[in-house]
């Protein structure tokens, strides 16, 4: 036997030449579960990554939105007419005027 290919080159060749030949459809389809298989990876990953910041968004909607409930508080405290009415008499002098200093503006 005098062959110029050793047997191992002669084998990975009829291999080869087997998947091209007979076996093409199986290639193809190899290829495409392959692909698909990918695409399914990439799709849970991205999933993954949106669900993380979903709750990372859900949590400082909830900080915020306990903060906005303080700041309403804070608002309608310093927005009390009883507050309002004390610091404009210790701060500013302020006092009402007696009914004889009252001007009465009538509009037509």
């Amino acid at each position: 036997m005098s062959q110029s290919t050793p047997p191992q080159s002669s084998l990975t060749k009829m291999i080869g030449l087997d998947l091209l030949g007979v076996g093409r459809l199986h290639v193809i389809l190899l290829i495409f579960i392959f692909i698909s298989a990918i695409g399914v990876v990439l799709a849970t990953h991205n999933t993954r990554q949106m669900a993380v910041q979903r709750e990372n968004l859900l949590l400082e909607k909830d900080i915020l939105d306990g903060e906005w409930r303080n700041l309403i508080l804070e608002e309608s405290a310093l927005a009390e007419h009883s507050r309002v009415q004390s610091r404009s008499v210790e701060e500013l002098n302020m006092e009402r005027p007696a009914p004889d200093k009252e001007v009465i503006i009538k509009l037509r």
